[in-house]
């Protein structure tokens, strides 16, 4: 399988001919995944922090199982199903009441696409042609398709190539980090108004990532920041997108990211854990204001529309998914990750090549002095029993929170066994 996996396939983030490591996976079971080899490894990802009840489970399965009988697809123009109408209806209880239409797309970076065309259709609605542009920080992360990209940092190495072909976007500072934030002083939040006031004819929206940078650093910033620049877009007149793709559904505390902040974006964005890492789905869900003045007003509909969409497995489990993590109490769960994160990675840092660690919800976060060799560290968490896919200079965890005291205990254990033997504590 490998020796054909080499021949055939281009992986994620790698080259064609890849020298980095690839484990061939036989099953996975609640937190754990069995390797053709014969290792068993405790999941320190969530697959990128969408399977968020851990692999084969029960209820999951069964709502794929009910819904395939039935139908697995069909076309979303001129149709609908229930499967869809009910997980719209359980978004609608679940996010803001301003929020209330939603358009199902097929992966993350296209509900970004779709927020983006929403944002620009809706001043085009309102005669106002020249609010085609979008503000956002440094250090965000969007997506990997072409206007995705234009809002994603456009120099820490991820998109660099792609500069000069894309959308020229407006950026400010990041946001400052957490422990660094004052209130009523903010370096970004500053610049932020300062181009919403210069530019505003051209803006059409600010788009960011609620409370934790995902991709473009692994950066957790103050709630009163969200709560300013809710504040800056409202005097303003600018839309606020927020991407929750990676930080929806409870992964840093709260339900959705922005609730630390107590605020409501004009544009939601879910992914990622919607469905519990079974399917591929993601939503853009947009104020009531929007979606009346796009369709009261020339052209009148919104020209978007993918094959897949509103794939009815995808919201059957999604909306199982969902049911799930409202029946029982994951806020405890979160909290039990959290303070093992945190005693763990305080222990771990203590090796000399650690910079920082930092730690949100289920979110636990190391930052290396130098950037990592991942060939190197994933053989050894292979070996130690563990998987997690660090990138630049960041080793990161993302635990499903259905995770045993046990196992996450064995998980940190085996990080700092493995960060002593890559770097040697002495």
């Amino acid at each position: 399988m490998i020796k054909d996996d080499k021949k055939y396939i281009w992986h994620p983030y790698a080259a064609a001919i890849d020298k980095n490591p690839i484990y061939a996976v036989k099953k996975a079971r609640g937190v754990h995944i069995f390797l053709e080899s014969g290792e068993k490894l405790v999941d320190g990802m969530s697959s990128w922090w969408c399977v968020i009840h851990g692999y084969n489970n029960k209820r999951l399965n069964n709502a794929l199982k009910k819904q395939i009988n039935s139908f697995s697809h069909i076309m979303f123009g001129g149709f609908t199903h229930k499967p869809a109408v009910n997980l719209a209806k359980k978004l609608n209880e679940i996010t803001p009441k301003n929020l209330q239409k939603v358009f199902f797309s097929d992966s993350g970076s296209v509900s970004i696409e779709v927020a983006m065309k929403y944002a620009i259709q809706y001043w085009h609605s309102e005669n106002q042609f020249s609010k085609k542009k979008f503000l956002t920080v440094r250090n965000g992360y969007h997506g990997d398709t072409m206007a995705t990209m234009s809002v994603s940092d456009p120099d820490n190495g991820m998109h660099s190539i792609f500069k000069n072909s894309l959308l020229k976007q407006i950026y400010v500072k990041k946001p400052e980090d957490v422990r660094k934030y004052r209130k009523g002083y903010s370096k970004s939040l500053i610049q932020m108004e300062k181009k919403l006031k210069d530019l505003n004819s051209k803006i059409a929206a600010v788009i960011i990532e609620p409370i934790l940078q995902g991709a473009g650093g692994m950066r957790i910033y103050h709630p009163d920041y969200l709560v300013q620049l809710r504040k800056l877009c409202n005097k303003y007149n600018v839309l606020l997108i927020l991407d929750e793709i990676a930080t929806g559904f409870g992964r840093t505390g709260e339900l959705f990211g922005f609730q630390h902040s107590n605020i409501s974006p004009d544009i939601l964005c879910l992914g990622k854990s919607l469905t519990g890492g079974y399917m591929s789905l993601a939503a853009t869900i947009v104020s009531k204001k929007i979606a009346n003045k796009i369709s009261s007003n020339e052209p009148g509909i919104f020209m978007h529309g993918p094959t897949y969409m509103a794939n009815p497995l995808a919201c059957s489990v999604a909306l199982e998914n969902i049911n799930l993590l409202l029946s029982y109490d994951w806020k405890k769960n979160i909290k039990a990750i959290e303070k093992s994160l945190v005693e763990g990675l305080k222990d771990i840092s203590l090796n000399r090549e650690v910079k920082d660690y930092r730690v949100i919800g289920a979110v636990g976060i190391l930052e290396m002095k130098s950037k990592v060799n991942v060939s190197s560290l994933q053989k050894k968490f292979v070996k130690n029993g563990i998987w997690l896919r660090p990138y630049s200079n960041l080793i990161y965890v993302m635990p499903p929170y259905t995770i045993s005291q046990k196992d996450l205990n064995f998980l940190l254990k085996k990080i700092k066994v493995v960060i002593n033997l890559e770097y040697k504590n002495l």
